[in-house]
């Protein structure tokens, strides 16, 4: 089932994406290729896949989530782009391919991500991406404001980077990774929530305690791939969070201890899906990728 459902999703997140990358003029040219190979040089996408799940499992049609899926797509492009860099991962391999201060240069690599950021509040702005009224759409802006923001996705990169060479407890790994890693994921969820129109307190309640426990599984699963996977498969240098001496589950609680967490944390993301019914069937499925994916 999911892999049908993603190769859905992302057709439809990719030919929404699609329409943002058109330069207004030829002097932009250069930017607007650095932003689209950003973007639409492979990945996942689980994140637009959450964003439309989450909208459907409210009873909303898929199309009413391209913006929120398009926006967090983008602030995920954006925050990979200025992670790559040298003044923070120095890395030179995303999804397989030259990242994209490799592929151009460091200068226009900053200002790419700075365009996706931009781009992805234009695209919860756009009523051809984001049907809904004004109300909702402030909304979608709001969360995705605060997720990806100090108060989440870049206050998590800013802790993990001060955290290279510490020796962390779990509850500071986790605090770090809610941060960096699983904001974004709970606001993939959230905006697709909202997006359906038809969200209220008790499910945004619900599909919070899902997100957060898939965010989580998804960073302990990456730490697990960085053990046990090969740079191949990954797209990007296996062994890096080793090799820069960065904290990880493995590290802090042993290999198998660190699966069965992963399992555990999936568990609690089914179980907050208990009140829902088969429309969150794809929200169920991608809790259970999270943790079986190798790559």
């Amino acid at each position: 089932m999911i892999a049908a459902y993603q190769a859905r999703c992302q057709a439809q997140v990719d030919a929404a994406l699609e329409t943002l990358f058109h330069a207004p003029s030829s002097e932009l040219e250069r930017l607007y290729a650095a932003m689209r190979y950003s973007v639409m040089n492979g990945g996942k996408r689980v994140r637009p896949l959450l964003a439309y799940a989450a909208c459907e499992a409210l009873g909303g049609a898929s199309s009413d989530a391209d913006g929120a899926a398009c926006a967090v797509e983008l602030i995920h492009a954006y925050s990979l782009v200025h992670d790559d860099l040298p003044a923070m991962d120095d890395d030179d391999l995303r999804r397989g391919q030259p990242t994209t201060h490799k592929k151009f240069d460091e200068a226009c690599a900053i200002l790419a991500g700075d365009g996706l950021q931009s781009l992805a509040f234009s695209a919860l702005l756009d009523p051809r991406l984001s049907p809904q009224g004004d109300a909702i759409r402030l909304a979608m802006v709001q969360a995705v404001a605060q997720g990806a923001g100090p108060a989440g996705m870049v206050g998590g990169q800013a802790i993990d980077l001060g955290s290279v060479g510490l020796k962390l407890d779990q509850t500071a790994l986790e605090y770090m990774h809610r941060h960096k890693t699983g904001a974004l994921i709970e606001t993939s969820v959230k905006v697709g929530a909202l997006a359906s129109a038809r969200a209220d307190a008790q499910t945004l309640a619900a599909l919070q305690q899902y997100a957060q426990a898939i965010g989580l599984a998804f960073q302990v699963q990456d730490d697990i791939l960085d053990v046990e996977s090969d740079t191949a498969t990954l797209g990007k240098r296996q062994g890096a969070d080793i090799a820069r001496d960065k904290p990880t589950y493995p590290a802090l609680l042993g290999l198998e201890a660190a699966k069965a967490y992963a399992l555990e944390l999936r568990d609690q993301a089914l179980a907050a899906l208990a009140g829902f019914d088969d429309k969150a069937e794809p929200l169920r499925a991608l809790a259970r990728y999270i943790v079986e994916r190798r790559s």
